[in-house]
């Protein structure tokens, strides 16, 4: 039931981002009167085919990509006969560069305004939620110790860009090509140096920066061992038999030393310090529910949403940006982490959650976006490149070249389509 509801959440993000970019090359030719032979959500012959007006709209069989075939423009089918014959007036090709450029970017646009349309929905129901890094602590991982940063560290900066999101912490870490980072470790502040040599490991290293846990009373369990122990909600447990801890993550380690048995807990009530009997259960747990990290909310009217989902879709193109300038740099081993439909299949939820989804719809229209102004023959940004190359100079390039240009894209598209399913195989077997 999980891989169908996975299945179903792929296939109806994929269809909606396709429709909606190819909607775009066609709203734009439709306007300057273009003719549009076909409209094809996935490829292959179709299985569901309907005429209306100019245009054959249909669903292939093979549930990958679409098209838009425009009469008159060299494409993914490679039809070169259209080309021997005499340009016609609704021809893509007889069209002056201008025309042609909005066609080519029609794509693009629909999927960054998409993306905005569906961040405004998110902000206007569901608002932001996040755990501020303003008085946030980390637990860091192995890789995360290794480079420097210790359990209770606040990080107050990277280089000079102060982080608001502290899930985001890895992230901009990997992103922003840190120099350096400002803790406040105890009292205090202190600068460590960040080896670049780590970014590979960082880029597939699963939650560098946990969140470090006060070890601070809320509630005491029900069924636990120490329903009648003197805690109180806010009191904050300082050590355990003379250990000390600071955070649930140290607080673990001491108590699997204690399990089974009567120990003492040094406990700070107010400006009280006391000491009292903890029972540790068989698990290394004493049954307490500690206090969480107060979660920043921000809400939105109708109208704030609107101004909020711009700077949504801003920040998921910049840092999608950041991602793809890293992509291109072998040494930081971010080409592993390309993925295909299947490392998509795996982001959705188990279960149907529509914040979830839409959030991922977004951000997979916003990827879809720039990949496609990518300069790369065969994707919307080689022909806009060649467009705008005319434009700037008043020669158009021969069909004979840009259809060499096509079959070149089309060959970098395989290797890249390989070079993610390579991963996503690599990671299953890993």
């Amino acid at each position: 039931m999980v891989a169908l509801i996975k299945t179903l959440q792929v296939i109806l993000a994929l269809s909606l981002l396709i429709i909606v970019h190819e909607f775009g090359h066609f709203m734009w030719a439709r306007i300057f009167g273009i003719r549009v032979e076909k409209f094809y959500l996935f490829f292959g012959k179709a299985l569901v085919k309907w005429k209306w007006g100019e245009t054959e709209f249909g669903i292939g069989w093979i549930p990958f990509g679409g098209y838009c075939k425009i009469a008159g423009m060299i494409d993914e089918s490679m039809d070169l006969e259209q080309l021997k014959k005499d340009p016609e007036p609704w021809e893509f090709r007889s069209k002056p560069a201008w025309q042609r450029l909005l066609v080519m970017a029609g794509g693009v646009l629909n999927n960054f305004l998409f993306a905005i349309i569906i961040y405004c929905i998110i902000a206007g129901i569901w608002g932001e939620a996040f755990i501020s890094n303003r008085d946030a602590r980390i637990a860091p991982n192995e890789l995360a110790q290794e480079m420097g940063f210790r359990l209770g560290d606040h990080i107050i900066a990277f280089d000079d860009y102060e982080p608001e999101n502290f899930s985001m912490l890895q992230a901009d870490l990997a992103r922003r090509d840190v120099r350096n980072a400002r803790l406040l470790r105890d009292a205090d502040t202190l600068d460590l140096y960040i080896d670049h040599s780590y970014i590979p490991e960082v880029l597939n290293s699963p939650t560098m920066f946990d969140l470090a846990v006060p070890f601070v009373v809320d509630s005491m369990r029900a069924d636990g061992p120490n329903g009648a122990s003197g805690l109180l909600r806010g009191d904050r447990v300082l050590a355990f038999d003379g250990q000390p801890v600071s955070f649930i993550q140290d607080a673990r380690t001491v108590l699997a030393g204690c399990r089974g048995r009567e120990v003492d807990a040094t406990v700070l009530r107010g400006c009280d310090t006391l000491s009292l009997p903890v029972m540790v259960d068989s698990l290394g747990q004493v049954g307490v529910f500690l206090v969480m990290p107060e979660i920043e909310r921000r809400q939105y009217t109708a109208l704030e949403a609107i101004p909020a989902g711009f700077r949504l879709t801003w920040e998921t193109i910049s840092g999608y940006v950041k991602d793809l300038k890293m992509l291109v740099r072998p040494s930081t081993g971010a080409y592993k982490s390309v993925g295909s439909f299947i490392a998509i299949g795996q982001v959705f939820p188990e279960v149907w959650d529509w914040y979830r989804f839409l959030s991922i719809l977004a951000l997979l229209s916003v990827m879809l976006g720039i990949m496609n102004l990518l300069p790369i023959p065969a994707l919307d940004g080689g022909h806009i490149l060649f467009t705008l190359f005319e434009m700037i100079t008043g020669r158009k390039p021969s069909d004979r070249f840009l259809a060499v240009m096509q079959v070149i894209g089309m060959i970098l598209l395989l290797a890249l389509m390989v070079l993610a399913f390579g991963n996503d195989i690599a990671r299953i077997i890993r």
